[in-house]
């Protein structure tokens, strides 16, 4: 069998442990898709596959036992998804067209949580649309509010969704709900003055738990959507380690124009005899320096008059030696 297993990983199918059998790995921006991407996903597993399906760490489907010399027959079946997904695609009816930037992850966000504070699946679905195809290895992640259940933090970008809450005393009846609320669930960034309700701008971390609590409707969400930006976590076998923040109280257009200059400043900078061609971008940025990336990400980047832009960042995590 003359395979090009290059090519194959290109095109975003693994290579097993059993000699001529792949699985295909199928995307799923923000981890939101309807039930016609289940059945197509199942036609393919049942046809082609051993029909058994992988729901991945990353919120795809990985179809296994595919025999290499049907991947062609497997793209054309892919295209139907990759039209449902509204996927970007260099050539259609060829399946996936990189493998390196992993799928955007996101929590399950406002449209059905309560505590989520935007529509995570929309915000993934645009930043996908941005960064894809591409081959740099990079790693982001959406979750709705400061719980944080897609793990944003160990990702290389992870959006943490924020609210400012909005007071308004005339709807208060100093039940002291969302104080308590913020006690016992957040940062303790609220208290009471004279029967009113005042918060600590510096703690506040925009979580939105005091509007959950609120029986009254005194405290609501602010109209404009903002984000917790924190950058380079990861696992892997070096120095694991938790993202950090880099802004707060940013906004979507910022963000993706950050990513998008993150994957300039690792075209520059990337080590050229990296294995598979691949660093990954928190070992560049340990190499080169955070000040540098920061000059790159924030290029021609009009920041909101409320953000906070960390002067630098000190990552710690696991180090083995």
């Amino acid at each position: 069998m003359d395979i090009n297993t290059k090519k194959l990983k290109k095109n975003a199918f693994r290579v097993t442990k059993k000699r001529g059998i792949a699985a295909s790995r199928v995307r799923v921006p923000g981890g939101l898709c309807n039930a016609e991407v289940l059945e197509q996903v199942a036609k393919i597993a049942r046809e082609y596959g051993d029909g058994s399906v992988h729901l991945t760490t990353r919120q795809g489907f990985e179809i296994e036992g595919i025999s290499m010399e049907d991947m062609d027959k497997v793209n054309a079946l892919l295209q139907p998804i990759i039209e449902n997904l509204d996927i970007n695609q260099t050539e259609p009816g060829a399946g996936y067209p990189a493998s390196g930037t992993r799928n955007v992850s996101a929590c399950i966000g406002n449209r059905v949580c309560p505590f989520a504070n935007y529509n995570t699946a929309a915000f993934a679905k645009r930043i996908e649309d941005a960064i894809f195809p591409n081959d740099l290895h990079f790693k982001i992640a959406l979750t709705g509010c400061a719980n944080d259940c897609i793990k944003a933090r160990m990702h290389d970008f992870g959006i943490i969704g924020m609210t400012e809450p909005q007071y308004d005393p005339t709807r208060c009846v100093s039940c002291g709900a969302c104080v308590k609320g913020c006690d016992s669930l957040s940062v303790k960034a609220l208290h009471t003055e004279n029967f009113r309700v005042v918060r600590s701008h510096e703690k506040c971390v925009g979580c939105g738990v005091c509007v959950t609590k609120c029986p009254t409707r005194a405290m609501t969400r602010s109209g404009r959507k903002y984000y917790r930006l924190t950058i380079m976590g990861r696992t892997g076998k070096r120095n694991p380690r938790l993202g950090e923040d880099f802004l707060i109280w940013t906004d979507e257009d910022t963000i993706i124009k950050v990513i998008l200059n993150t994957y300039k400043f690792v075209e520059k900078y990337i080590d050229p005899k990296a294995p598979g061609g691949k660093e990954h971008v928190g070992y560049i940025i340990d190499r080169v320096g955070f000040q540098e990336f920061k000059k790159w990400a924030l290029d021609g980047v009009d920041l909101l008059p409320e953000t906070i832009v960390k002067d630098n960042v000190y990552w710690s995590g696991i180090h083995y030696r």
